[in-house]
């Protein structure tokens, strides 16, 4: 077949075709805004010129360290101004970034270290025990730079030969930034929980980062110059994008090493802060805090929100104290948050209640992602946009992972019929809105019905008492499963029994959806706020 005239002489070339990389946001608000505040770290500073220098000197001493094209940089830290620059003084030299989770335990950094094949590791003292026990279980350990941040007042030792502030002494501030060859060029690397075995390595691409870090422009409405306040770990699907898309505004980065509900609001207040992110247990903190403290706060900020879903009482109550909430969703493997509960302004005249239930639903693709669908895992035929018709939540597009590391056949399955599967249930709106139902593993069979964990939740998390519940099922000889309900009750709440809480469920549910046990304390949660259920669905088993 011949070429048409839109084929012939209008090939790419440097003009008219460069690989997009979030290193350009960097590039720009440096050149365009070079004394606008980048980040704040206690009593720190850095401008947008003194913070491109910083990372500039970050890629040249790395590349003094023999780093460059496809080499892993890990860096263990907290939300401090090192990891922001990691997200860029890393991938400047055609490095990945591997920002570990710096909750988990030694054997699984050593598994992670061994099996992302890190290079180098920058380490923040606060973890140098467990980095310490990790790096001896190695064989051919990376070696150390430490992170000695005024800001930590615990004890740790120093692990390595130099910290990370003498380090950036051996760059130059004037290194030429080496963007990549090919968009498709890998920037990061993040592993998943691993709750049932190993974890697995997710790699994002320089096209993906710089495109949903622009996603979350569009899809939260954020204006030029935001401050923006680190509550949502940096190391969690690289912040979900937010490095990139602070940068990409101009706007300044508000650093926090400890989540704290106090700390948070005082940093609202004296940094004027306007956005920040965080799992629903964060708004929960909130919630639980008194409403004297939010005094001084006179301004506009916005919240968002994704990881577990938000239950309706806690989007009422965190609005009824001003904050204004943006609910999303994602998973590691989407770079974070690929789809969002876009507001209608005509839900504005519903109730409380309705605008609430509105806003706990997932939503619609973000701008970036190209596909999202609620179909049938084996068949792949859609469900019906009934609002009913449970099946699994699939994506497509950009901000889909390239795939996971070292490991063909779990990714080949991720992607099988063309489509990335999430492992969600959930349910099609007619108006194109999906909701989440459940896992596909936490989805309780009783006696041949299915019931949805998060439809109990949500009717326990009415209950004035309850801050937190989690619903797994309990083997039953009779029914096969039946709901288990574990519940923290808020700390002002008084003792409860399992009899009252039962009768409340009994009121509000259909019965055989009536959790037969309840078992009260505090639950198990990720450093990022997620319950975490295979902890609970073991104690279930052991009752």
């Amino acid at each position: 077949m011949a070429k048409s005239a839109y084929e012939t002489g209008l090939g790419k070339n440097p003009a008219n075709y460069q690989a997009l990389t979030p290193l350009n946001f960097l590039q720009r608000s440096a050149a365009v805004y070079p004394d606008r505040i980048a980040w704040i770290h206690g009593q720190g500073r850095a401008n947008y010129r003194k913070f491109e220098r910083r990372c500039r000197r970050l890629g040249s001493a790395l590349s003094g360290r023999g780093i460059g094209s496809g080499d892993t940089v890990a860096v263990m830290a907290p939300n401090v101004p090192a990891l922001l620059e990691a997200h860029y003084g890393v991938p400047m030299v055609g490095a990945v970034l591997n920002a570990l989770n710096v909750r988990l335990d030694a054997p699984t950094i050593a598994f992670i270290l061994k099996h992302g094949e890190a290079k180098l590791l920058i380490s923040d003292r606060e973890y140098s025990s467990i980095v310490s026990d990790a790096i001896a279980a190695m064989d051919d350990p990376p070696p150390v730079i430490d992170i000695d941040d005024a800001l930590y007042e615990g004890s740790g030792d120093l692990l390595g030969d130099v910290d990370y502030e003498a380090f950036l002494e051996e760059g130059d501030p004037t290194f030429e930034i080496s963007g990549p060859s090919d968009e498709w060029d890998a920037v990061a690397l993040n592993y998943t929980s691993g709750t049932t075995g190993n974890p697995k390595g997710v790699v994002y691409h320089h096209r993906g980062a710089y495109l949903n870090a622009l996603g979350n422009v569009m899809a939260w409405e954020m204006p030029q110059h935001p401050t923006y306040l680190w509550t949502l770990p940096m190391f969690h699907c690289n912040g979900w994008c937010f490095p990139w898309t602070i940068v990409a505004l101009a706007g300044t980065h508000v650093c926090l090493r400890n989540v704290e509900a106090a700390a948070i609001l005082r940093m609202i207040r004296d940094n004027h802060v306007t956005h920040f992110c965080g799992a629903p247990i964060v708004l929960n903190m909130l919630i639980d805090l008194d409403k004297e403290n939010l005094v001084g706060i006179g301004h506009d900020v916005k919240i968002m929100t994704a990881g577990s879903p938000p239950p309706p009482p806690v989007l009422v109550s965190i609005e009824e104290r001003g904050f204004h909430v943006t609910h999303a969703y994602g998973l590691t493997e989407c770079y974070g948050p690929g789809v969002v509960c876009a507001w209608h302004d005509e839900w504005n005249v519903e109730s409380t209640s309705e605008r609430a239930r509105l806003k706990a639903r997932q939503g619609v693709t973000y701008p970036s992602l190209d596909g999202l669908m609620v179909a049938d895992s084996e068949s792949m035929k859609p469900c019906p946009a009934d609002g009913k018709s449970m099946g699994e939540v699939m994506m497509r597009g950009n901000i889909v992972m390239k795939g996971y590391l070292k490991n063909q056949d779990a990714t080949e399955a991720a992607f099988r019929g063309g489509w990335f599967h999430t492992g969600d249930l959930g349910v099609m709106h007619p108006d194109g809105y999906i909701e989440l139902k459940d896992r596909s593993k936490d989805i309780i069979i009783s006696g041949g019905e299915n019931i949805s964990s998060i439809e109990v939740e949500t009717v326990l998390y009415d209950h004035p008492s309850v801050g937190a519940v989690a619903v797994v099922a309990r083997p039953d000889r009779k029914w096969g499963e039946t709901p288990c309900a574990f519940v923290e009750l808020k700390t002002e709440a008084k003792a409860m029994t399992e009899g009252e809480i039962i009768a409340f469920c009994r009121n509000n549910l259909a019965h055989y959806k009536v959790p037969k046990k309840v078992v009260f304390g505090s639950l198990p949660k990720t450093s990022t706020g997620k319950i975490q259920k295979y902890v609970l669905r073991k104690m279930a088993q052991a009752l």
